[in-house]
């Protein structure tokens, strides 16, 4: 996926198309994540949509639920989900930081072969 270490650095266009694609996957993995969440407040709790929609962005932000849990299976899934979340926010952020990451160390490798 990333270039070799005794590979050219990438050119700024073709690593701002990276950073495009890894944004996507990041947004499609967010969108994934709040669906899966929504529906589940949805069928475990017998929210609104709107209501288990809110829910679920909340805790997939990290701020914590809006509303209360009052059936064991919505407990169950809060809980899953809450730990699914915090998940899924470290793997978002090692997916945005990663092209970053990598570019700064290839870039510091080559400059540490020229010397």
């Amino acid at each position: 996926m990333f270039e070799h270490h005794r590979s050219p650095l990438l050119t700024k266009p073709a690593f701002m198309l990276r950073l495009l694609k890894h944004f996507f996957v990041s947004f499609v993995v967010l969108a994934v994540s709040l669906g899966l969440g929504t529906l589940g407040y949805h069928l475990t709790e017998n929210l609104p949509w709107i209501d288990a929609l809110l829910n679920a962005s909340m805790i997939l932000t990290g701020m914590g639920p809006v509303n209360e849990m009052h059936t064991g299976l919505g407990k169950l899934f809060a809980s899953f989900y809450a730990l699914f979340s915090g998940v899924i926010f470290l793997s978002l952020v090692a997916i945005l930081l990663a092209p970053l990451v990598h570019r700064f160390l290839h870039k510091f490798h080559l400059d540490i072969e020229d010397k």
